[in-house]
């Protein structure tokens, strides 16, 4: 295993577990937890783009260039996982089972409109 590959795992870990769990301590009202989740939440994702930083920079990548397309995808992304999220909460916080499912399979087509927006169709 290359250590540019180790390094990124071990971070997105971190960042990823930070991130998991301020989003359940902002999201789940019995843990009395949304401002210590939110900054919870906010150190994960911190974590999570030092790592993209790190691997860049260990992996001798240009850095990342701001374009429309790259702006688009990011929007998109974003737009999915929010879609998914608010379609999970729907369906196991407030107990709307069949708009939970509605909305998280709007999220998936979301984030599954993303290949095709960035690697095109052939």
């Amino acid at each position: 295993m290359k250590k540019s590959t180790f390094v990124s795992m071990i971070l997105g870990t971190i960042g990823g577990i930070l991130f998991a769990l301020g989003m359940c301590m902002a999201l789940i009202p019995e843990w009395n937890a949304f401002r210590p989740g939110v900054v919870m939440g906010t150190l994960g994702v911190i974590v999570l783009l030092i790592m993209v930083l790190v691997w860049r920079k260990m992996e001798n990548k240009e850095p990342i260039r701001l374009s429309g397309k790259t702006i688009g995808a990011t929007l998109i992304g974003i737009a999915g996982a929010l879609l998914f999220g608010i379609g999970m909460c729907l369906t196991m916080v407030w107990s709307h089972m069949v708009a939970g499912i509605a909305i998280g399979i709007a999220g998936i087509v979301v984030l599954l409109c993303l290949i095709p927006f960035i690697k095109g169709l052939k």
